[in-house]
């Protein structure tokens, strides 16, 4: 049986457009997406980018939310580290009293990008991520030392836990791990490994659940695939040369540019790692995929230029499942 597709988007800003419109066109997305028949829509968190702008994933998921129907809604990830879990618990607690039963906790431990970011959180570690998650689990379940967490105490809402290079505290509080390959497959499949061995049944998980994050690009042709993760790979080559991730540029723009020697490496670094290709291509990708990590469900991140030719991405894609 085909694993669960599902949909992270972060409201990537395009160069020539604006935060404002980046975030309306993430509400829009979600509509079409639930119309395809995805499982979740998920959006993230990120401080001080400008080719992001979801700032607030709670607030974002509310809007999401309030325009959709079906498809659940949460993120991928509220940063644990930036915030109180009281807070974090009531956010949640309000989405699922407005919204029902279809909102996940979707979080995560990454810091700021930038040490004036991290400074402006009030965050320098998140060496006490364990010990947050687990606070906001008691307020989810009944409170801490006569602390209620209203209106989120006693809702059955779902709490996943986003996980690179670590799955430690999402094996040890038996929560759902969300994961996805930035070091590599070789790290991902021993993480996933060590998740699973380390895992111990929970009231909010009976056994281990694996949701495997990747970037997934389908189109007409191979070379149509590819050009798609051009501009988030060139972004990503910006920041790590100049620290700053920017708008997203039209492909054609950045094949053009005379690269230097570091940014061509780079470049043709952030190009592997992904799933893309023609249907027929991305279809046996897809099930060695699955087959080689075991995943229950995929949270495809696919991100383009072109708001068009993502939407084609995920038609090609949900055709493949349906």
């Amino acid at each position: 049986m085909s694993p669960r597709l599902s949909v992270l988007d972060r409201s990537h800003i395009p160069v020539g457009g604006s935060a404002q419109e980046a975030l309306r066109e993430t509400v829009r997305f979600a509509q079409e997406v639930e119309r395809l028949g995805y499982h979740r829509f998920w959006v993230a968190e990120h401080h001080g980018v400008p080719g992001v702008a979801g700032a607030a994933p709670t607030v974002l998921a509310s809007a999401v939310a309030a325009a959709t129907s079906r498809i659940r809604v949460g993120t991928g990830g509220v940063m644990l580290p930036n915030h109180r879990p009281l807070v974090v618990a009531e956010q949640f607690g309000v989405l699922a009293s407005l919204f029902g039963d279809r909102v996940d906790v979707g979080l995560g431990r990454s810091l700021g990008f930038t040490g004036g970011i991290r400074k402006a959180l009030g965050v320098e570690d998140a060496s006490g991520f364990t010990e947050q998650l687990a606070e906001l689990l008691a307020y989810l379940d009944g409170g801490v030392a006569g602390v209620h967490a209203i209106p989120a105490e006693g809702l059955d809402l779902p709490v996943f836990v986003l996980a690179t290079r670590t799955a430690t505290s999402a094996a040890e509080l038996g929560l759902p791990l969300v994961i996805a390959s930035p070091l590599g497959e070789n790290q991902m499949l021993r993480t996933i490994d060590d998740y699973r061995q380390r895992f111990r049944p929970s009231p909010r998980a009976a056994e281990p659940h694996v949701v495997v994050a990747r970037s997934i690009a389908v189109a007409d042709t191979t070379e149509d695939a590819r050009r798609l993760l051009v501009p988030e790979a060139w972004a990503g080559v910006w920041s790590r040369t100049r620290g700053e991730f920017p708008p997203l540029d039209d492909p054609d723009r950045i094949l053009a540019r005379d690269m230097t020697d570091r940014e061509r490496t780079h470049f043709t670094r952030a190009m592997q790692g992904h799933t893309y290709g023609t249907p027929d291509e991305v279809a046996v990708a897809l099930k060695d995929l699955v087959a080689t990590t075991g995943a229950d469900e995929l949270l495809v991140t696919t991100t383009a230029h072109s708001p068009e030719a993502r939407l084609d991405s995920y038609r090609h894609l949900a055709a493949l499942t349906g």
